[in-house]
């Protein structure tokens, strides 16, 4: 039996669940939950793409919740996100800065 297979399917479902849930939902009460929604779609591809034991998927589909389970667990840690956002914003604005002066010298010429 896969094992991983049997868990991917078992949190695809819940996400389905919890997806048709939230389109009931009024847009505010949507949007509150948009980060969760997007986190637990991010751990449904890494699940896809993870090497995981048959131990380790047996043991996660013991849990009734393995997806909602496995967001408490990433909700909890921290992360460096923001720093991520941080220095995304700050690459782009340098980018920009050093087209603005390629093009000014090019100007100037």
């Amino acid at each position: 039996m896969d094992y991983k297979e049997e868990l991917y399917e078992k949190m695809m479902s819940e996400q389905e669940k919890y997806r048709d849930w939230l389109l009931s939902q009024p847009p505010a009460e949507i949007l509150n939950h948009t980060y969760e929604y997007t986190m637990r779609e991010d751990i449904l591809m890494a699940i896809e793409d993870m090497e995981l034991s048959p131990k380790q998927a047996k043991a996660l589909l013991k849990s009734p919740c393995p997806l909602a389970d496995s967001f408490k667990v990433f909700r909890n840690r921290e992360s460096d996100h923001m720093d991520n956002i941080r220095d995304s914003v700050e690459c782009m604005a340098n980018q920009i800065v050093r087209e603005d002066l390629r093009k000014s010298q090019r100007e100037s010429r």
